[in-house]
């Protein structure tokens, strides 16, 4: 959603902006050029090669970009390491990227075999290969329950906690044969049954949803006046937290009665996401289930 993105900051006169998931550097690349004006632009990320790609591909602002490795949810200390203080926008396009899910060897996707892996930081000690064999049946069950919102949650548990008795879990497509198996009346479903068991393991392996909602409240105390913060998620669990936090902001601070006394400082400027364009449903099919949102400091 390039262009809508490019629309809500159209207004905007940025001086610092903060990229919380830089990725290859897409929407980098189309704000850079769109605003010249631009003194600093922070590109942050928690995977390497995503920021080795990024660095080639903004080589031509390399005096304005600073590129940062780690989580969005550290956006604060980042912020006060550049002895910065406020900063004019703040994006984030969070998820698991097109890249990683290409890449077999990172173990994102059930549709091609790699090894159980899922981590966005390949620092990151914990992967989907220790949750899958090492979590107890009840906090493998409630991963699954919890993030991945799958209704046969407790049957696709009992499957793999009996399989992991014989063997390790080691691959993408021996735990996606595990989850289909356990799976009842499959008949034509609109996804792939193991698509929200591999998508609540992500989520559990890259803390996704907590670091999501700490980088929200964080760029809230550094929004400058005038700016904005935009966000697009891929699922209900992601939109939920944007959504109730940009609408907790802008809500006027009340007295212990629940009187309204004053105003915020903060307006939701989408009442409803912005979702794509049929022409971007038809070239990238994992755009469809996209909801970008946008908060302004007033």
């Amino acid at each position: 959603m390039r262009d809508e993105f490019l629309e809500q900051f159209a207004d905007c006169h940025i001086k610092v902006f903060f990229d919380g998931t830089l990725g290859a550097g897409g929407h980098a690349r189309a704000l850079l050029e769109a605003h010249p004006e631009i003194e600093t632009y922070i590109g942050c990320d928690q995977d390497p090669t995503a920021l080795e790609i990024a660095k080639k591909n903004l080589e031509p602002w390399q005096d304005k970009t600073v590129f940062y490795r780690g989580n969005f949810s550290e956006l604060s200390e980042c912020v006060a390491e550049l002895g910065i203080k406020a900063v004019d926008g703040f994006f984030f396009d969070v998820g698991v990227s097109s890249m990683q899910f290409d890449q077999e060897e990172r173990g994102f996707s059930f549709k091609k075999s790699g090894p159980l892996d899922m981590r966005m930081d390949p620092s990151n000690p914990i992967s989907a290969k220790e949750v899958v064999n090492e979590y107890s049946e009840q906090e493998l069950g409630e991963c699954i329950r919890d993030y991945g919102e799958e209704p046969f949650w407790r049957r696709i548990t009992k499957a793999i906690v009996e399989a992991r008795k014989k063997k390790p879990i080691e691959t993408t497509k021996e735990l996606a044969d595990i989850v289909l198996s356990a799976i009842p009346n499959k008949g034509k479903k609109s996804i792939h049954p193991a698509t929200l068991v591999f998508q609540a393991l992500r989520i559990c392996v890259n803390r996704e949803l907590e670091s999501l909602e700490e980088a929200i409240k964080q760029a809230l105390s550094l929004l400058k006046v005038g700016g904005k913060m935009g966000v697009i998620s891929f699922h209900s669990l992601e939109d939920r937290i944007v959504k109730n936090v940009f609408r907790a902001a802008a809500e006027p601070p009340r007295s212990d009665r629940g009187r309204k006394i004053g105003s915020s400082p903060f307006k939701v400027v989408t009442k409803k996401p912005i979702t794509p364009r049929l022409r971007e449903t038809r070239t990238n099919r994992r755009a469809r289930s996209a909801k970008m949102r946008f908060l302004q400091r007033i």
